[in-house]
């Protein structure tokens, strides 16, 4: 009897792909790299004595030490001139401890100290404190602005009428204004300009300054009199009482503040009748 071979059955299978496992890793922060050039220091109060002197070394007295977020321990600094690390831990052999001194407030590190550099720009508890490094970028800012400050108070300067530059130096050197000439008014007032530009700006925005010339200038011219005291203004031909000046303030600034009044715009028609 013959017999059957039953037929296999095949079944096409699409081809797979093959999974692949992906892990997504947490992207760490990039720690900003370390540029090697020579760094500058200066004290933050404003002061610049002969020499002062921070702590270079780790004691009960002054403690120098840096938490390591990585090893989650405190470390001790300490400034070895033999040595490469700033950390006690790292430091082999016998250290030779090096001192950080400030000069008219001032020190500069070469960048051949990089362990120096490292200890005051990075670790120092004392930065921002008691110091801090000076910003190259921070520092043409600042320039750029003195200089953009100058090129307006120059400007404004230059084209600024005899009797305005007169009252903005009187300000600045007192009556000796009275005995200048007009190119030497223009040549001080530039050189006002130039080297506080600030301040005169600030004069040549002062809506006062010229009334507060006015008044000295009738001073000057004996037309009006201030006490020797100074509470209070008179008439110099009769005497007559003007003004009190407030207590604790500028004469001449009061006076200013006075001329702008009702009674004293009169008394400003008065006096610059006299004096031209």
């Amino acid at each position: 009897m013959a017999t059957r071979k039953a037929k296999a059955e095949t079944i096409e299978v699409a081809p797979q792909k093959p999974v692949v496992k992906t892990t997504t890793t947490k992207q760490q922060d990039k720690k900003p790299s370390w540029e090697i050039k020579d760094r500058t220091y200066i004290l933050t109060n404003g002061k610049s004595p002969i020499t002062f002197t921070i702590p270079s070394k780790h004691t009960l007295k002054h403690s120098l030490l840096y938490f390591d977020a990585e090893k989650r321990e405190q470390r001790e600094i300490k400034y070895a001139t033999n040595q490469s690390s700033v950390f006690t831990d790292e430091q082999k052999g016998e250290a030779t401890l090096g001192h950080i001194i400030f000069k008219n407030g001032t020190l500069f590190v070469p960048k051949e100290k990089q362990n120096l550099q490292k200890i005051l720009s990075l670790y120092h508890p004392l930065k921002s404190k008691v110091y801090k490094e000076l910003d190259q970028v921070e520092i043409a800012e600042d320039e750029l602005d003195i200089l953009e400050l100058q090129i307006e108070a120059l400007n404004a300067a230059k084209d600024m009428d005899i009797d305005h530059a007169e009252a903005i130096l009187r300000v600045e050197i007192g009556s000796k204004v009275t005995k200048m000439s007009s190119k030497e008014l223009r040549r001080d007032l530039l050189l006002f300009a130039k080297m506080n530009p600030g301040l005169f700006i600030e004069l040549a925005n002062d809506e006062n300054v010229q009334l507060r010339n006015f008044a000295i200038q009738a001073t000057e011219s004996n037309i009006i009199r201030l006490s020797d005291d100074q509470r209070y203004f008179t008439w110099a031909s009769n005497g007559r009482k003007l003004m009190e000046v407030p207590f604790d303030e500028n004469p001449y600034s009061a006076f200013a503040y006075f001329l702008k009044t009702d009674e004293g715009v009169e008394i400003y028609k008065s006096i610059d009748k006299k004096i031209n």
